[in-house]
């Protein structure tokens, strides 16, 4: 795949009835960056593979751009991420993660077994959902939640284990 097909991926914008998509390059333009075949190449990983890990995001860049290095790739992922692009996750006993979907408030939910990570909308909807007892002086942006717990699968698993014969 080429980093040209990355023009078509959405973000989105009001167009009187519903959201249309926006492209890559307008984003990156709009957030006052040039647009680059490694930032259009990393926007499409990440867009495909959410939540990804940096290596998660060379590998998949190197398909498109094998000459990248992964300084660039962080150097790359900084740039978006300080630019609004992408949004990343700093989750426990995980390296930093990454994803797309910048402009809503969600949340996290994550299997403690396998580590899949799942969206979960916010009940509140807007930022930040949650008010602390004290702000300590601090103008409250965002409240960051993450659910722990264990998956189906991994349930389905241990209970599949536990009823195994011995």
């Amino acid at each position: 795949m080429t980093s040209t097909t990355l023009t078509d991926q959405p973000g989105e914008r009001e167009n009187g009835g519903g959201a249309v998509p926006v492209p890559w390059t307008d984003r990156i333009r709009a957030a006052g960056l040039r647009v680059t075949k490694p930032r259009l190449a990393v926007l499409d990983a990440v867009d495909r593979h959410q939540h990804a890990t940096a290596d998660e995001v060379l590998a998949d860049v190197r398909t498109a751009l094998p000459e990248i290095t992964v300084q660039s790739i962080y150097v790359v992922l900084h740039s978006l991420t300080d630019a609004g692009l992408l949004r990343q996750l700093d989750l426990a006993n995980s390296p930093a993660r990454y994803e797309t979907r910048v402009d809503d408030n969600h949340h996290h939910a994550v299997c403690t077994v396998c580590g899949r990570i799942e969206d979960v909308a916010c009940a509140v909807g807007h930022a930040p959902c949650l008010t602390p007892s004290e702000t300590h002086g601090m103008s409250i942006h965002v409240a960051d939640v993450v659910y722990q717990g264990v998956c189906s699968d991994c349930s389905a698993q241990r209970a599949g284990a536990t009823a195994a014969p011995v």
